[in-house]
């Protein structure tokens, strides 16, 4: 998600105090047992033990107010005490029935989707699925114990004792299982699927960049269409991931609109933008504490490498007479909206303004769960050091910048009353929806001509309808048609 990062040392809104204490955690529990103060006998069953040292996990400590009450303190970002949202913690030496409310007490972000209904999401050893927690168990509010901060609070029943409980703020998505697909993906020996290394991380982790397409379709004379899109800048926006491995799902598939792309177009994919980030558990922000998305102007070989290798990339495939890049996406989550959405520029060019609005019209049609109403153009100038604004301004006039947003909660389809919760699969076919488009978008463009068949599979999302302000699906396609129209009108 998009937002400025101040940097003046963050102050509590209503005492005007600066941060310290609670908000200056610097690591995770490590097993904790939280007994009863003044307990000093044997640890006994009930006794709970919370821990956050493993991957992408993050909470910096616990408090015990009664054997039914915790709270519980986000550890912040590495070396930024700003940004204290994303938690994943374990509890275990549970009693059977035991029951709990743990308390969420040092939230960085005062609007949530808790408001609306979203909740922590959940799993154990002998139900290693995750799962939402129902969100009548779920309670936001500003609390006056805790400097008036916004607390979440949710209630739970422990009903095996044996069981490791693990407790996340949404379906987390590591490095290592990034590296394991990506493994998994390579052992395929898929011919138009190149996996490489294009940089570091300050901790030394890979940033990895995927190539997909059919090289015999790209000789040398023809100018090659190239999708570039990233994802994971913000360690904690776990979603964009499962859009990503949703968009390499479908453009490494058998299915035919997957095999017209790669005929006709290059799709480089960076899945994670900011791997340290992710290891650590960090909300926003790399091991140095940067917000990496206020940085494409001028990134750092030493502070920001993997931002200042892709910029590179970029760069350089820019100046490549045969290389046509157009479109660039930064898949990103959302704190507080729902669906899926996207954000572009904002142009003098009223005719370059219409064309970048296609692209999200024909994603409209595809995806039952994305948004054209919730979709914006800003130039907004606390928003320059992002991708999809300095790309914007470096690209040409034919390239297309945006960022793909997704709610962290729950969509809404036309035609329903209540707001439905994604999943890790409705993530990944929002991905496939993605991916699917650029077809649409290259046919409408003239610049892809095929007869073969271009409908998704039954196991893909079949969309007939628009969005949450009820667009039906012939409003979208006429849409698109007008703007087919202009754009023939215009190159003839």
């Amino acid at each position: 998600m998009e937002r400025k990062m101040e940097e003046n040392p963050v102050r509590d809104v209503e005492t005007g105090s600066e941060t310290g204490g609670e908000d200056a955690l610097v690591g995770n529990v490590n097993k904790l047992m939280v007994s009863p103060p003044g307990y000093s006998g044997a640890p006994r069953r009930g006794h709970l033990v919370f821990d956050a040292c493993f991957e992408s996990g993050n909470l910096g400590r616990v408090d015990y107010i009664s054997e039914f009450e915790f709270d519980l303190f986000i550890r912040p970002d590495t070396c930024n005490p700003r940004f204290r949202v994303w938690f994943n913690f374990t509890v275990e030496n549970v009693c059977e029935t035991q029951r709990v409310i743990f308390n969420v007490v040092n939230f960085s972000k005062t609007k949530s989707l808790y408001r609306d209904g979203m909740s922590p999401v959940v799993k154990s050893t002998s139900r290693p699925k995750w799962q939402r927690l129902p969100s009548k168990n779920v309670y936001y509010y500003r609390c006056p114990d805790h400097r008036r901060n916004y607390v979440m609070s949710f209630a739970f029943c422990f009903d095996r004792e044996d069981d490791v409980y693990q407790f996340a703020y949404c379906y987390p998505y590591t490095y290592s299982r990034l590296q394991h697909y990506l493994a998994s993906l390579e052992r395929r020996n898929l011919p138009y699927l190149q996996r490489e290394q294009l940089g570091l991380s300050v901790q030394q982790r890979r940033l990895d960049l995927l190539t997909i397409t059919n090289s015999d379709h790209s000789g040398p004379e023809r100018e090659k269409k190239l999708v570039f899109l990233t994802a994971r800048v913000h360690p904690g926006e776990s979603p964009a991931s499962f859009i990503c491995q949703g968009v390499i799902d479908f453009l490494v598939s058998q299915h035919p609109v997957a095999q017209i792309l790669r005929d006709h177009v290059i799709f480089k994919i960076v899945p994670m933008l900011n791997p340290d980030g992710v290891y650590l558990g960090n909300y926003r922000c790399s091991l140095m504490g940067f917000d990496l998305n206020r940085h494409w102007q001028d990134p750092s070989p030493w502070a920001h490498p993997t931002l200042h290798a892709v910029k590179q990339l970029i760069v350089q495939m820019n100046q490549d007479p045969r290389v046509s890049l157009e479109f660039y996406i930064d898949v990103h989550a959302h704190s507080t909206m729902l669906n899926g959405f996207m954000y572009g520029n904002v142009f003098e060019d009223e005719e370059r303004v219409q064309r970048q609005a296609v692209f999200p019209r024909l994603l409209c049609q595809n995806a039952p769960d994305f948004s054209f109403s919730n979709t914006s153009f800003n130039r907004d100038v606390v928003k320059a050091g992002t991708g999809r604004r300095f790309l914007g301004g470096l690209l040409d006039d034919t390239s297309y910048c945006y960022t793909l947003e997704v709610s962290f909660y729950s969509y809404m389809t036309a035609g329903s009353t209540a707001p439905v919760p994604y999943t890790e699969e409705t993530y990944m076919k929002l991905g496939r929806n993605v991916a699917r488009t650029f077809l649409d978008y290259y046919k409408l463009n003239n610049l892809i001509k095929d007869n073969r068949p271009t409908h998704i599979q039954s196991s893909e999302v079949k969309s007939h309808m628009c969005d949450s302000d009820r667009r039906a699906d012939d409003v979208c396609r006429d849409a698109a048609d007008r703007e087919r129209e202009r754009i023939e009108g215009v190159r003839h």
